[in-house]
């Protein structure tokens, strides 16, 4: 969780705490986070990167929760601080857990080594079970790390907002012949996430082709001592609207031996 006591000096320094962020949202600059926490010894509770860093509700300071805020980058060393709703709950999956068959007629050893979102990723891709979740045998893996926005606006909330190349890192992105999947991949249960890590990269990637872009989250899970695959998919019903994020169907798969 982000440092209570160095976002409440950060206020306190700027003048933050006096701004009525229902008229706008306020910007804030690296150097001037920098500034206020320059006293402190501790690396979350100066670290830039770490204070900023608030991907679930529950890892908001407590000011930004009492006050209603968020935080999203506006470009490089510049952020927004606003208040409305920047999260997405992440409903749990009850259906009953699919089986879904290997592709391969070999066992992936690699896979067993470790416990990484992105090896769990990378095995449920080579076994084809996101090709038959977004029903596509043509996507193939052709994102991976971090990208750059070009510059855009964007409506969150009531306010119209400004970025420009902000960084954005999804764990897989896969093109097929009329769509790209983007995937945000996490090896445990969340209940929420930041809405950013869904949009910025969609908002990227929509801008930049023709094809349909498409979002999901994906989650490994142990359920009785079962490695269980959950995936969401979700859609912007407005490309140029960041809370008009929608689930549009979910599912959960024990991977199995090949038949």
């Amino acid at each position: 969780m982000a440092s209570d006591k160095s976002w409440r000096k950060i206020f306190e320094d700027t003048g933050m705490d006096k701004h009525n962020f229902d008229t706008s949202p306020y910007e804030l600059k690296a150097e001037d986070i920098k500034k206020a926490c320059q006293g402190f010894t501790k690396t979350a509770e100066k670290e830039v990167r770490i204070l900023c860093k608030q991907d679930e509700r529950s890892s908001r300071p407590k000011i930004f929760q009492d006050k209603g805020l968020f935080i999203l980058p506006k470009h490089n060393g510049s952020y927004y601080i606003l208040k409305g709703e920047g999260y997405i709950d992440v409903p749990d999956i009850t259906t009953p857990i699919q089986n879904y068959y290997k592709k391969l007629d070999f066992e992936l050893l690699s896979s067993d080594v470790g416990d990484s979102e992105m090896q769990h990723l990378d095995y449920a891709y080579a076994n084809s079970l996101i090709r038959t979740f977004m029903n596509d045998e043509s996507l193939v893996l052709t994102i991976r790390g971090r990208k750059y926005t070009q510059t855009f606006t964007c409506k969150v909330n009531n306010f119209t907002l400004e970025i420009s190349s902000v960084q954005t890192e999804v764990d897989a992105g896969y093109e097929g012949k009329d769509k790209i999947v983007l995937i945000e991949a996490k090896n445990s249960a969340k209940t929420n996430t930041i809405i950013r890590q869904l949009y910025f990269p969609y908002r990227q990637w929509q801008d930049q082709t023709e094809k349909t872009v498409y979002p999901l989250f994906f989650e490994k899970r142990m359920i009785n001592k079962e490695r269980i695959y959950y995936i969401w998919q979700f859609e912007f019903t407005d490309k140029n609207d960041y809370n008009s994020i929608r689930l549009v169907k979910s599912d959960r798969y024990r991977i199995l031996p090949k038949k």
